[in-house]
């Protein structure tokens, strides 16, 4: 008589190898992520680092724009009905950022020109330099009212008038008839001095 009794609950081939697959698969998953991280963490440090990089280059970077000024010149000399005095020869670390002119509105003979040029200096200061045939305008105006004479100075071949303006800076003036030329700024007295000493009569050629 053949053996009927239970000899145990045994899984099902198929479930076994399928337990065995999932077993697998989950162990293969989480090896791959993992790899996956670690494979990804020096490229994301690069990058973060890179990112750093530019935006440290950008916050660094010199804010000074430099401005043309030789066409502004050129045209208050042609307009002027004196010879224009500018300052010349300026070392390379003497950037220009602002120019002014009225000359545009001289239209007839003897008509008022003023030229206004400023520079940011080595010291990263701001230097000054106006020079027009009309006391009123503006940019003489804007130094000269309530300066408060100092004494005669000697810049080079010309003596110019040391001035403290109502801002309490020092401001230089050179006068020639008409004409009147000012140095002005918040630039040290030598960088001042330099401004003033580069100033010779302008010429095309």
């Amino acid at each position: 008589m053949a053996d009927t009794a239970p000899q145990g609950h045994e899984a099902p081939e198929g479930a076994q190898a399928a337990v065995v697959r999932t077993s697998a698969d989950e162990r293969a998953a989480k090896f791959t992520a993992a790899n996956m991280v670690r494979s990804l963490l020096p490229l994301t440090v690069i990058v973060l680092v890179l990112v750093g990089f530019v935006a440290l280059r950008q916050n660094s970077a010199d804010p000074v724009r430099p401005v043309e000024i030789s066409s502004g010149i050129q045209l208050a000399a042609a307009r002027a009905g004196y010879p224009l005095l500018v300052p010349q020869d300026l070392p390379d670390d003497w950037r220009p950022t602002s120019i002014r002119t009225d000359a545009g509105n001289a239209t007839e003979a003897g008509d008022p020109v003023t030229l206004a040029i400023g520079w940011v200096t080595p010291d990263e200061e701001y230097a000054g330099y106006v020079v027009g045939d009309d006391p009123r305008a503006d940019d003489l105006d804007t130094v000269l009212s309530g300066a408060t004479e100092q004494g005669a100075v000697q810049i080079g071949d010309r003596s110019w008038t040391q001035l403290t303006t109502a801002r309490d800076e020092t401001a230089y003036r050179l006068e020639d008839g008409d004409v009147t030329a000012v140095v002005t700024g918040s630039a040290s007295d030598d960088e001042l001095r330099t401004l003033a000493a580069a100033v010779a009569p302008y010429s095309a050629g």
